[in-house]
């Protein structure tokens, strides 16, 4: 298993891979952790839970350092990544024990009332984009609702998957409670099929969450996926064009548009068109790109060679089917796995940048005529994790965030992802919600008790 710096690409190391007994073992050891666990007291897991945090504030510039050499975070995102996992940490510490409380509802019993216990070991399949925040928004909750913890990351970010494991040992969690299995995808199925591993949660594309779910649902194992996006921002004419041009810059490019919920798709109404595509014009004009490691820089490499393939591909096939090219759309002449940072307009039905979900630094302007065609257009995607709405009238706002189909709709706001809000999609986005109070509850037993 090699971890390989996307932005000179050099080795930085290589890792052995666990055998299948090595797996085993691995498994046979964290369940008599979680054996153990599973009956401890809220207050201990607080304990170790805001160790946690404060080992991850501790050692943010080295593993901020670690995430940009393994996948080409730009430096700056990645120390905010490691304080949004030290923030995470901090509220399931902080609220967990009031989530899982005993629920008293009446009924015909003397009392009756619903329970919240752990379930057991539950394994993660995680991606490389957030190769921190990922896990620690599953592993914070699970461990803090009494469950163990089994982490299948990305092959090309070991590294942080081991670094994860040591965070959680050195803050006092017991010996195994939370392992990383360093195993290719095709050891997944015998990870899934052991007895000891009560379920699965998986963020990643929609190929690996259909292999994961039809594994799983063989067990009859529950499975949490969180999948691809193609989320709309959607412009109107009476926004703030300021506010909506800055935001939709971050929007797209943040952790160099390698994000699930990064806006895809820029649905413009006509009256706001030409100012929306000059402005953001002009904005990718001034984007510095360069070494992910200098905090100047806006634009790193992208992760891998292979997605800088797919985001050409993407872009080039639909300028051959009449996409108008308007600034990038290349390769860069230079080491590492850059890619220019490119705008398309004329967008339309049957592009891939129109109907694929797009990994990369690229914004497609899709022109319409009204608020009512940007729901339509909105709604037209396979996809249905996030998404935008710009508008200074807040009542129409919210109207058109309920009209557009995905997990989540910000008006004047971009996507993102809060440990206090619930997180995930509908159609090929997935399902299952991760953060927020019903975060903490898909990977418990939610158990009726009544009693005469």
């Amino acid at each position: 298993m090699k971890s390989i710096n996307p932005a000179t690409n050099q080795l930085i190391k290589e890792y052995m891979e666990h055998t299948p007994e090595e797996v085993a073992e691995i498994i046979k050891f964290s369940q008599n952790a979680w054996l153990q666990w599973k009956s401890t007291s809220f207050s201990l897991r607080k304990k170790h839970m805001l160790t946690a945090a404060a080992l991850l504030r501790s050692r943010k510039a080295e593993l901020a350092t670690l995430m940009t050499h393994e996948m080409g975070k730009i430096i700056r995102e990645a120390e905010a990544e490691v304080e949004k996992c030290a923030w995470v940490c901090e509220y399931y510490a902080g609220n967990a024990e009031a989530i899982l409380r005993d629920e008293v509802i009446d009924s015909d019993a003397s009392r009756s009332f619903v329970a919240f216990q752990p379930l057991g070991l539950i394994l993660a399949v995680m991606p490389w984009n957030f190769p921190f925040w990922q896990v620690f928004r599953f592993a914070a909750p699970a461990l803090m609702a009494g469950n163990g913890g089994l982490l299948k990351h990305a092959s090309n970010v070991p590294g942080c998957a081991l670094a994860i494991e040591e965070i959680f040992h050195d803050a006092g969690f017991p010996e195994h409670l939370f392992r990383t299995l360093m195993i290719p995808s095709g050891m997944v199925q015998g990870v899934i099929d052991h007895p000891f591993v009560k379920a699965v949660t998986l963020t990643g594309s929609e190929f690996a969450g259909s292999q994961v779910a039809s594994a799983a649902g063989r067990q009859s194992k529950k499975t949490l996926l969180e999948l691809g996006g193609s989320d709309p921002f959607i412009v109107l004419d009476d926004c703030d064009m300021e506010l909506a041009v800055s935001q939709a810059l971050n929007s797209r490019l943040i952790n160099q548009g390698q994000s699930c919920i990064a806006a895809k798709r820029f649905i413009v109404v006509e009256p706001a068109l030409e100012q929306f595509t000059n402005q953001i014009h002009a904005a990718f004009h001034s984007l510095k790109v360069g070494d992910p490691l200098d905090p100047e820089t806006q634009i790193g490499p992208l992760a891998r060679p292979d997605l800088v393939n797919e985001i050409d591909r993407q872009v080039q096939e639909s300028i051959r089917m009449g996409a108008i090219l308007l600034t990038g759309g290349e390769r860069y002449e230079r080491e590492g796995c850059y890619y220019q940072p490119t705008i398309l307009t004329e967008v339309k039905p049957g592009m891939p940048v129109y109907s694929e979900e797009t990994f990369g630094p690229l914004l497609a302007i899709i022109a319409v005529a009204d608020e009512q065609e940007a729901i339509r257009v909105a709604n037209d995607s396979e996809f249905g994790l996030g998404g935008s709405v710009w508008t200074r009238d807040s009542h129409r706002g919210e109207a058109i965030a309920r009209q557009v189909e995905s997990g989540a709709v910000f008006v004047n706001g971009m996507t993102k992802s809060d440990p206090r809000l619930p997180f995930g999609g509908i159609k090929k986005s997935g399902y299952g919600r991760e953060l927020g109070s019903y975060g903490i509850r898909e990977f418990v037993n939610i158990k009726t008790i009544w009693i005469r």
